[in-house]
Parts: structure tokens; sequence; C-alpha cells
């Protein structure tokens, strides 16, 4: 589960705070004003999470590619294109 704490604890605490409230592992939610705003989390957790949106982008070019779903252009084409606005 998530630990919470305000931005107003983070300031007069700093990175300590931090290392002690992700060390089992957990994410820390930042409050401010009463409202969640940021998520902090150990960079192992971030690198797990990057390899698992890495992975599920691979996984549907791989079915786009299968399924046709493709454009096969030349660089100048292909820039043309996504610049037309």
């Amino acid at each position: 589960m998530a630990q919470t704490i305000t931005a107003n604890e983070l300031k007069t605490k700093g990175v300590t705070i931090l290392n002690d409230e992700t060390a089992g592992g957990t994410e820390v939610i930042i409050t401010v004003r009463g409202k969640n705003k940021f998520v902090v989390l150990p960079i192992e957790k971030y690198n797990y999470l990057r390899e698992c949106e890495l992975e599920a982008a691979f996984l549907e070019s791989k079915r786009d590619i299968k399924e046709g779903k493709f454009l096969k252009e030349s660089v100048e084409k292909h820039i043309k294109r996504i610049t037309r606005g």
C-alpha cells in the first residue's frame, strides 16, 4: 500500500522521508493542498514498470505488423506526412 506524505513534510524533512517511506519498495504519494499530486517510487520499481511498458508497445507493434497495420515509406515521405498538421 502506498504511503502518503504532504508536500510540507517533504519540504521540512527532505529526501530522508522519501528514503524511509520507500525502503520497503513501495511508492509514496505526495499531496499538495490535500490532493494527490506526485508519486515517488524506488528506481528498481520504475525500471520494472518501464520494461513492462516497452514490452507492451513491442507486442502491440508485432500485432500491427501481423495485421498489416503499418506503412512502408521513405524517411522524407514519413516526415512530410507527420508534419502536415
